[in-house]
């Protein structure tokens, strides 16, 4: 390939982080997508995958993207930190936070920091002696929520 061809991919790739960076994912899919038709780079394909799922709502499609780049390379953060994006897309909070756990065990990352903290932590069950899914535990957590008392 080209060398031309090549810087003008990862200057489109870079233009499209900056994009995801403030939150703007669909400019950011169209240069990846159009970074992608230049070099066909396969650890972009977790930030495609994200901005798929999140734009065009193909979460399944999004999570076999992310979870290829984890094949490849199993020590990026970021593959890690898009794959719980989707994961929060989807609506799947739970899974997100243990992909986000796997992803700072891998060396972690500001961004990943910070979505777990964005996140929270879950407050302990109102009865102790029961298990969290229980009936009570969830009807009383729900009914003390909501009258502020929680």
């Amino acid at each position: 390939m080209e060398l031309s061809a090549l810087e003008d991919a990862d200057k489109t790739f870079r233009r499209a982080l900056e994009s995801l960076a403030a939150g703007e994912t669909r400019s950011a899919l169209a240069l990846l997508e159009r970074a992608l038709k230049l070099n066909d780079n396969p650890s972009w394909h977790s930030y495609l995958g994200y901005c798929i799922a999140k734009e065009r709502g193909q979460v399944k499609k999004g999570t076999d993207l992310c979870l290829a780049c984890l094949e490849l390379e199993p020590d990026n953060p970021d593959h890690y930190l898009n794959l719980a994006k989707v994961h929060m897309v989807a609506g799947r909070k739970p899974d997100a936070l243990g992909v986000l756990r796997q992803g700072m065990a891998v060396g972690g990352s500001k961004e990943i920091v910070d979505l777990l903290i964005q996140l929270g932590t879950r407050k302990s069950p109102v009865l102790s002696f029961v298990s969290r899914e229980h009936l009570l535990n969830r009807v009383l957590g729900i009914l003390l929520s909501r009258l502020r008392l929680r």
